[in-house]
């Protein structure tokens, strides 16, 4: 294709725009990027609270300790009323709550919780499933633990998890869906009914595993998923880990804990593709925080290298948020807390001017310990004088890509079509599609300083 050349008029337009691009942008530091044309944006602390990180509370109103999701579980007789027919009523009620006060949320589903009612849908009870009743945890009969490879309850499990992933894959109300449904507390154990000597196996057969873990793999391909223990069996699925006993048996050492699990099913690196998260054990989450330690119970006890070595992004730890946490070990809990996933900031940007359009590129760091979960849309806007945003790019950036210790530069030409001329600010988010959500804040000084939610790149001017 051959262009017809630029006149002296566009020609002295185009040197004006870029010398005030030039201009605009942040003065050169000691720590600007080392090819021309870079400029450094200061850092900042990371945020106190961020989008799908950080300590969780169980479902509810909290203002004690800053947090982004709610924890909540569902007994499967909540929604499953028969063979083929869901109320979904309960679950959406839980998410527009959460979703209400600016969170996602984080759940399971269960058959046999200990200490409440059974949640195991009447019709499968009707059919003859069996069912054993148990003292263990304080449940005092109240639940039952159900035969797992019963065929009615696999073929009811199978229509559940598929009408699951129908209706909710991909919904921005619902950060993470761990498996849940098999075992004590949906946890995949039936501890201490497991097999050992003298007892008698109650959990699913390997094969009724597998069909749980496929099913769920085939429901879902947006919401990420998380099931407790790691193995050959979810290896290759698409789904992470969730370590409910977390500071406890986290770290490797008898074979049975979490690390151990994930060195023998290969996984160790899977946290670069899928998130890892679980639950402060309760036992701790009172205690772990305080100088000196003081828990009574045995355990790893070692928040610091459990959070470098599983990787993990969130945690549920309730105490957190009631009773909650005082001086220092407030302190020494919002530390660990922000400790918990990724922590992103961008540390140089470069702009220059096209035929029609503006060229951007930026250097992104992850300081923290694990990749962001989802690739929300990466937004670059123009800023007017008057405060608003004239333009919005989304570009093709990808933040899951963005791996801790490797730090990316991401490059975008993005049309000027429909701006007027004039002086603007760039500035950059990555969007939540909570319509309510909480921001993804860059550990920046620029963030919210232009306009709140997102962080501020430089000023351009359009002729």
């Amino acid at each position: 294709m051959v262009h017809s050349p630029i006149n002296r008029p566009a020609r002295m337009a185009l040197v004006a725009v870029l010398a005030a691009v030039a201009a605009a942008l942040p003065a050169p530091s000691s720590t600007a990027a080392a090819r021309p044309g870079w400029r450094a944006l200061p850092a900042a602390e990371a945020p106190d609270a961020n989008p799908l990180k950080g300590f969780i509370p169980y479902a509810g109103g909290y203002s004690t300790f800053p947090h982004s999701m709610e924890w909540f579980y569902l007994p499967l007789n909540a929604v499953m009323t028969g063979p083929d027919r869901f109320d979904w009523r309960p679950l959406e009620e839980q998410l527009n709550a959460i979703a209400a006060r600016g969170h996602q949320a984080a759940f399971r589903f269960y058959l046999d919780y200990p200490g409440k009612p059974s949640g195991i849908p009447k019709f499968l009870l009707d059919q003859g499933l069996l069912t054993r009743p148990y003292d263990d945890f304080e449940n005092n009969r109240q639940s039952v633990s159900p035969d797992y490879d019963d065929p009615n309850l696999a073929a009811a499990l199978d229509r559940f998890i598929a009408a699951l992933g129908r209706r909710y894959d991909g919904d921005p109300r619902a950060g993470f869906i761990q498996l849940g449904l098999l075992g004590f507390w949906g946890e995949w154990h039936t501890w201490p009914h497991n097999g050992d000597p003298g007892t008698e196996n109650w959990f699913a057969s390997q094969a009724g595993q597998i069909r749980v873990l496929r099913a769920f793999d085939e429901a879902f391909d947006k919401t990420k998923l998380m099931v407790r223990y790691p193995s050959a069996d979810n290896k290759a699925l698409d789904m992470g880990y969730h370590d409910d006993s977390f500071a406890y048996s986290t770290l490797p050492g008898p074979g049975w804990h979490f690390m151990d699990l994930m060195g023998q099913a290969g996984t160790t690196d899977k946290w670069k593709t899928a998130p890892v998260a679980g639950e402060l054990r309760p036992e701790l989450q009172g205690c772990i925080f305080n100088t000196p330690m003081d828990c009574a119970s045995d355990g790893d006890k070692n928040f610091a290298d459990g959070v470098t070595q599983t990787h993990a992004s969130w945690l549920l730890n309730h105490y957190a948020f009631s009773p909650g946490y005082t001086g220092a070990a407030y302190d020494k809990a919002l530390a660990g807390a922000k400790s918990l996933g990724y922590l992103l900031r961008v540390t140089a940007v470069r702009t220059g001017h096209r035929r029609h359009g503006l060229d951007l590129a930026l250097r992104i760091q992850n300081d923290g310990v694990a990749p962001f979960s989802y690739d929300w849309p990466l937004q670059v806007a123009a800023v007017g004088r008057d405060g608003r945003i004239a333009k919005t790019w989304t570009t093709s950036w990808k933040l899951t890509g963005v791996m801790p210790g490797v730090p990316a530069e991401l490059t975008a030409a993005l049309p000027a079509a429909g701006l007027r001329k004039g002086d603007y600010t760039l500035v950059l988010r990555a969007a939540n599609p909570l319509r309510s959500g909480m921001p993804l804040r860059f550990a920046n000084a620029g963030q919210d300083t232009t306009v709140p939610g997102w962080l501020t790149l430089g000023r351009t001017r359009v002729s």
